[in-house]
């Protein structure tokens, strides 16, 4: 995932990220080494949070943006 990436990109902490997405600075340096993975209400909530697809988040795809007619 490139949570971490995008997070640092950002000057973001995981304490400021876990706070604003309303979950523990523990959870967030778990989903960023691996350790976990999120569930879909999780990466729904950090792909909003970050303006990128979750495909973009989850290294699907290269390409942050999502797709529009």
């Amino acid at each position: 995932m490139r949570l971490k990436e995008l997070r640092k990109s950002r000057n973001i902490t995981q304490l400021k990220l876990a706070m604003d997405l309303n979950m523990s600075q523990n959870t967030i340096s778990r989903y960023e080494t691996g350790e976990r993975e999120a569930g879909y209400a999780e990466l729904i909530s950090i792909a909003a949070y970050f303006n990128v697809s979750i495909d973009y988040l989850l290294e699907r795809t290269e390409c942050p943006t999502f797709w529009r007619k």
